[in-house]
Protein backbone atom coordinates (compact mmCIF):
# COMPACT_ATOMS: atom_id res chain seq x y z
CA UNK A 1 0.00 0.00 0.00
CA UNK A 2 1.52 3.45 -1.10
CA UNK A 3 0.66 6.47 1.16
CA UNK A 4 1.19 9.85 0.21
CA UNK A 5 1.61 12.75 3.09
CA UNK A 6 1.66 16.26 2.84
CA UNK A 7 0.50 19.41 4.50
CA UNK A 8 0.63 22.93 4.51
CA UNK A 9 -0.58 23.53 1.21
CA UNK A 10 -1.36 27.01 1.89
CA UNK A 11 -2.84 27.35 -1.87
CA UNK A 12 -3.53 30.22 -2.97
CA UNK A 13 -1.69 32.24 -0.54
CA UNK A 14 2.01 30.67 -0.30
CA UNK A 15 1.88 29.10 -4.02
CA UNK A 16 -1.02 29.62 -7.48
CA UNK A 17 -0.83 26.20 -7.51
CA UNK A 18 0.11 22.69 -6.67
CA UNK A 19 3.47 21.68 -7.50
CA UNK A 20 3.58 19.01 -10.73
CA UNK A 21 5.13 15.77 -8.90
CA UNK A 22 2.69 16.14 -6.08
CA UNK A 23 -0.22 16.23 -7.82
CA UNK A 24 1.64 13.04 -9.67
CA UNK A 25 2.08 11.18 -6.54
CA UNK A 26 -1.26 12.04 -5.51
CA UNK A 27 -2.62 9.83 -9.05
CA UNK A 28 0.27 7.05 -7.49
CA UNK A 29 -1.17 6.40 -4.08
CA UNK A 30 -3.94 4.50 -2.51
CA UNK A 31 -3.95 6.68 0.57
CA UNK A 32 -3.33 10.50 0.51
CA UNK A 33 -2.85 12.27 3.93
CA UNK A 34 -2.84 15.96 4.53
CA UNK A 35 -2.28 17.09 8.30
CA UNK A 36 -3.88 20.81 7.76
CA UNK A 37 -3.55 24.31 6.37
CA UNK A 38 -5.36 24.02 3.23
CA UNK A 39 -6.51 27.71 3.18
CA UNK A 40 -8.84 27.18 0.32
CA UNK A 41 -11.74 24.90 -0.52
CA UNK A 42 -10.26 24.50 -4.18
CA UNK A 43 -7.12 22.65 -2.83
CA UNK A 44 -9.47 20.40 -0.34
CA UNK A 45 -12.02 19.51 -3.57
CA UNK A 46 -8.65 18.80 -5.93
CA UNK A 47 -7.84 16.24 -3.54
CA UNK A 48 -11.18 14.71 -3.10
CA UNK A 49 -11.83 15.15 -6.54
CA UNK A 50 -8.38 12.99 -7.78
CA UNK A 51 -7.12 10.79 -4.27
CA UNK A 52 -8.30 6.93 -3.97
CA UNK A 53 -9.25 7.89 -0.54
CA UNK A 54 -8.50 11.14 1.13
CA UNK A 55 -7.60 11.36 4.91
CA UNK A 56 -7.63 15.21 5.82
CA UNK A 57 -7.63 17.32 8.91
CA UNK A 58 -8.04 20.95 9.40
CA UNK A 59 -4.95 23.60 10.33
CA UNK A 60 -4.90 26.73 12.19
CA UNK A 61 -5.11 28.96 8.52
CA UNK A 62 -8.29 27.26 7.37
CA UNK A 63 -10.95 29.39 8.00
CA UNK A 64 -14.38 27.47 8.91
CA UNK A 65 -15.87 26.32 6.01
CA UNK A 66 -13.21 24.33 5.71
CA UNK A 67 -13.76 23.56 9.42
CA UNK A 68 -17.18 22.62 8.51
CA UNK A 69 -15.78 19.83 6.09
CA UNK A 70 -12.76 18.62 8.41
CA UNK A 71 -12.20 16.85 11.68
CA UNK A 72 -8.96 18.39 14.24
CA UNK A 73 -8.19 14.59 14.65
CA UNK A 74 -8.97 11.88 12.12
CA UNK A 75 -8.06 8.29 12.43
CA UNK A 76 -7.61 5.62 9.66
CA UNK A 77 -6.15 2.16 9.61
CA UNK A 78 -3.64 1.28 6.76
CA UNK A 79 -2.32 -1.74 5.87
CA UNK A 80 -2.74 -3.28 9.37
CA UNK A 81 -1.50 0.29 11.31
CA UNK A 82 -3.18 2.59 13.07
CA UNK A 83 -2.42 6.21 11.85
CA UNK A 84 -3.76 9.70 13.24
CA UNK A 85 -3.19 12.68 11.58
CA UNK A 86 -3.42 16.03 13.52
CA UNK A 87 -1.79 19.71 12.47
CA UNK A 88 -0.02 20.72 15.49
CA UNK A 89 1.79 18.98 18.10
CA UNK A 90 3.46 21.97 19.32
CA UNK A 91 6.91 22.85 20.09
CA UNK A 92 9.56 20.26 19.16
CA UNK A 93 11.21 19.61 22.81
CA UNK A 94 9.25 16.88 23.64
CA UNK A 95 6.86 16.30 21.14
CA UNK A 96 7.24 12.51 21.38
CA UNK A 97 6.49 11.86 25.12
CA UNK A 98 3.35 14.32 24.42
CA UNK A 99 2.32 12.99 21.13
CA UNK A 100 2.80 9.08 22.74
CA UNK A 101 0.57 10.15 26.01
CA UNK A 102 -2.40 12.00 23.93
CA UNK A 103 -2.21 9.11 21.08
CA UNK A 104 -1.34 5.58 22.80
CA UNK A 105 -3.62 3.72 20.40
CA UNK A 106 -1.46 4.75 17.41
CA UNK A 107 1.35 2.99 15.49
CA UNK A 108 2.13 6.66 13.36
CA UNK A 109 1.15 10.53 14.07
CA UNK A 110 1.42 12.43 10.57
CA UNK A 111 0.70 16.16 11.44
CA UNK A 112 2.14 19.59 9.94
CA UNK A 113 2.21 22.90 11.31
CA UNK A 114 5.90 23.91 11.03
CA UNK A 115 6.61 22.93 7.79
CA UNK A 116 10.09 21.23 9.08
CA UNK A 117 10.14 17.77 8.10
CA UNK A 118 10.49 15.40 10.65
CA UNK A 119 10.90 11.53 10.85
CA UNK A 120 10.94 9.85 14.83
CA UNK A 121 9.85 7.24 16.82
CA UNK A 122 8.19 7.92 20.38
CA UNK A 123 8.69 5.81 23.70
CA UNK A 124 6.39 2.99 22.89
CA UNK A 125 7.14 2.88 19.69
CA UNK A 126 4.68 5.73 18.18
CA UNK A 127 6.42 6.76 14.51
CA UNK A 128 6.02 11.01 13.86
CA UNK A 129 5.83 11.64 10.66
CA UNK A 130 5.62 15.85 9.49
CA UNK A 131 6.02 15.65 5.50
CA UNK A 132 6.94 19.55 5.77
CA UNK A 133 5.76 21.71 3.00
CA UNK A 134 5.15 21.31 -0.79
CA UNK A 135 4.74 25.09 -1.60
CA UNK A 136 6.75 26.85 1.35
CA UNK A 137 9.70 26.11 2.60
CA UNK A 138 10.54 28.32 5.31
CA UNK A 139 13.35 27.90 6.82
CA UNK A 140 13.94 24.69 4.79
CA UNK A 141 16.41 24.41 1.60
CA UNK A 142 13.83 22.47 -0.01
CA UNK A 143 9.74 22.37 -0.15
CA UNK A 144 8.97 18.69 0.19
CA UNK A 145 6.17 15.92 0.96
CA UNK A 146 6.76 12.61 2.35
CA UNK A 147 5.90 8.77 0.81
CA UNK A 148 5.35 6.00 2.71
CA UNK A 149 4.71 2.53 1.78
CA UNK A 150 3.16 0.20 4.09
CA UNK A 151 3.23 -3.99 4.03
CA UNK A 152 2.96 -6.93 6.84
CA UNK A 153 1.94 -4.21 9.72
CA UNK A 154 4.89 -2.09 9.34
CA UNK A 155 6.33 1.06 7.22
CA UNK A 156 8.84 -0.66 4.43
CA UNK A 157 9.54 2.49 3.11
CA UNK A 158 9.67 6.46 4.35
CA UNK A 159 10.79 8.44 1.46
CA UNK A 160 11.36 12.58 1.71
CA UNK A 161 10.79 14.27 -1.53
CA UNK A 162 12.39 17.98 -2.27
CA UNK A 163 10.73 19.71 -4.91
CA UNK A 164 12.65 21.75 -7.31
CA UNK A 165 12.29 25.15 -6.39
CA UNK A 166 9.07 27.30 -8.57
CA UNK A 167 10.62 29.29 -11.52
Amino acid sequence: MRLLLTSDTHVPKRARELPVPLLAEMDAADVVIHAGDWVDEATLDLFESRARRLVGVSGNNDGPELRARLDEVAYVECGGLRFGVVHETGASQGRERRCADRFPDLDVLVFGHSHIPWDSVAPGGLRLLNPGSPTDRRRQPHCTYMTVGVGGGRLVDVRLHRLPPRT
